[in-house]
């Protein structure tokens, strides 16, 4: 007998072997199916199988167009989606909330990312603020700059803030925060209460600033062609380096050998303006020193003024330049009638201090920034106020460097 004769006749009996082994098992150990054996139904009393009732009814659907997969939601299921709330209101549920009870709910739960004063922190957006600035090269988008609806801020509070533990805020901490947030706007006095019903009545600033978009006809067929490749300009120009933005880490070594050869981190040589001045016989002050010359001032405290102003700088500005933003400039203070610069939202309480000849000083502006809600009550400043005396000096003595008086 051949080889191969042999391999088929083995492979054979293998065969011939498992067949029987397996037919002795099922005689042995599986159950015959019954005659009245029940048919799986979808009903209340098997609600997952839905799924396999609609599968099973795919053929029957596609003559009329569908897919014949899934089936119609509940409408308990609708209801739990349907939470978005429209420009017009609809879909708000009942509640309130005061600027207020807004002020506490919103440093609970959003000023460690979005600021105190609703100003951003980091990389965190700002809220406040941007007035004017959409037509700037670099345009601040916030809710009272951008934003044309107040339904979208109510929403989005509503179904994604707090991050990292979204919707767990009331219906009527919603309202409140969203009322505080109007009031960081400038939008609602201070004693304004957000409610379902007078919600349709906030129209925001930016309401007509946004147009049908029109970009496939105007702007697509512009940067949708064959891309450049090679020699796409006649001339490169380096406009700012990195290290001019702190973004790149500068070698401790290289430092110290710029300083010492009059270069800066990039290579370029330096300037120093005070020395140029000296041998000019340019005695010029810079701008802070030639505004206080009437006032003395104690330099020192005034240095240590500067880092605590910061605290103060999402609102105020000061120097040349200087504009109102969430709160006033604060250049020439000394001496200002309170509530003093026209044009600008005060509240209530400070434009009647300063009618009653209320005037900013060293000794007002102290009791001011230790509790500013004490000395001035319903004051628009959310900013809780400054820790210790020693600040409060230090940051009076440097904002003196921008007044004349």
């Amino acid at each position: 007998m051949s080889k191969s004769l042999k391999l088929t006749g083995t492979a054979l009996a293998g065969t011939a072997v498992v067949l029987i082994a397996a037919h002795n098992f099922a005689d042995r150990f599986v159950s015959p199916m019954p005659t009245d054996a029940p048919r799986l139904s979808a009903g209340p009393s098997n609600p997952d199988l839905g799924f396999m009732v609609a599968a099973a009814q795919a053929d029957e659907a596609a003559h009329d167009g569908r897919y014949g997969i899934g089936r119609p939601a509940a409408p308990e299921e609708l209801a739990a989606w349907d939470v978005d709330v429209r420009p017009d209101g609809q879909g708000l549920p009942p509640g309130s909330g005061s600027v207020m009870e807004g002020e506490e709910a919103y440093l609970t739960n959003c000023a460690a990312c979005h600021g105190d004063f609703a100003e951003g922190l980091g990389n965190w957006p700002p809220l406040s603020g941007g007035e004017g600035t959409l037509a700037n090269e670099d345009p601040v988008k916030t809710i009272g700059s951008y934003w044309p609806y107040l339904s979208t801020v109510w929403d989005y509070v509503h179904r994604s803030m707090p991050y990292g533990n979204a919707q767990s805020l009331s219906t009527d901490e919603v309202y409140a925060i969203t009322a505080y947030l109007l009031y960081s706007n400038f939008l609602v006095e201070d004693d304004f209460v957000l409610t379902n019903e007078n919600f349709a009545e906030i129209e925001m600033p930016n309401a007509d600033g946004f147009i049908i978009d029109d970009r496939p006809e105007t702007e697509y067929t512009i940067w949708r062609t064959e891309p450049c490749m090679e020699n796409c300009k006649d001339e490169a120009e380096i406009t700012l380096r990195a290290t001019d933005l702190g973004v790149t880490p500068v070698d401790p070594e290289q430092e110290e050998a710029a300083a010492q050869t009059g270069t800066g981190s990039s290579g370029e040589e330096t300037v120093d303006t005070a020395a140029v001045a000296e041998d000019t016989g340019d005695m010029t002050e810079t701008a802070p020193e030639a505004e206080t010359a009437a006032m003395e001032i104690d330099m020192a405290l005034a240095e240590d003024g500067e880092s605590v102003f910061r605290q103060c700088q999402a609102c105020h500005q000061v120097g040349e330049d200087a504009q109102n933003r969430t709160g006033p400039h604060l250049n020439d203070l000394f001496g200002r009638e309170m509530g003093g610069i026209d044009g600008f939202r005060y509240s209530n309480t400070l434009l009647e201090m300063g009618e009653e000849g209320g005037v900013w000083n060293e000794e007002t502006l102290a009791k001011f920034l230790a509790n500013p809600r004490e000395y001035v009550q319903r004051t628009k400043m959310a900013f809780a106020g400054l820790r210790n005396d020693e600040d409060i000096a230090a940051v009076t003595e440097y904002l003196k460097t921008y007044s004349e008086n």
